[in-house]
């Protein structure tokens, strides 16, 4: 296990220029000894740049730092997460839309194309986040995206 995360270490170590925190190995399950590894990063980062598992371990992200404020939740209120869906891909939409020239400089890319910095921001694919959304509101198990 601590060669896998090593390696992982070395081979992402050129992100952490960009935010990411490698914080290590934590086992979520020790009936099954399934094991993840624990990363942390800002919120403007481009997640293509991860995989979602690494040699067969899981990755699991954080976000640090602050949300830009399309994705400000009330937080206050129990059971918040039965109204509102902090990651609704119409917040990433909103953001991308209100922020197109600080994300393409974020980035170092000048040309980024608005499909580019949705799959940058949300979890490497939109469209994929956007259909599995769209099926777990359709289930009750999300609540659907409202204006604040």
């Amino acid at each position: 296990m601590l060669d896998i995360l090593k390696n992982f270490e070395t081979k992402f170590a050129p992100l952490k220029k960009k935010g990411l925190k490698i914080n290590g190995m934590q086992m979520i399950d020790p009936k099954k000894k399934t094991h993840i590894i624990n990363i942390s990063k800002p919120f403007l980062f481009d997640n293509r740049q991860l995989p979602k598992k690494y040699e067969g371990i899981t990755i699991k992200s954080k976000i640090e730092g602050n949300l830009p404020q399309e994705f400000a939740v009330d937080r206050t209120l129990t059971d918040w997460t039965k109204y509102n869906y902090i990651w609704a891909p119409e917040r990433f939409e909103k953001y991308v839309d209100r922020c197109q020239d600080e994300i393409k400089k974020a980035f170092g890319n000048p040309k980024m194309e608005r499909s580019e910095m949705l799959d940058a921001l949300c979890f490497g694919n939109y469209e994929e986040h956007k259909i599995k959304s769209m099926q777990l509101i359709k289930e009750g198990k999300l609540p659907a995206y409202t204006e604040n």
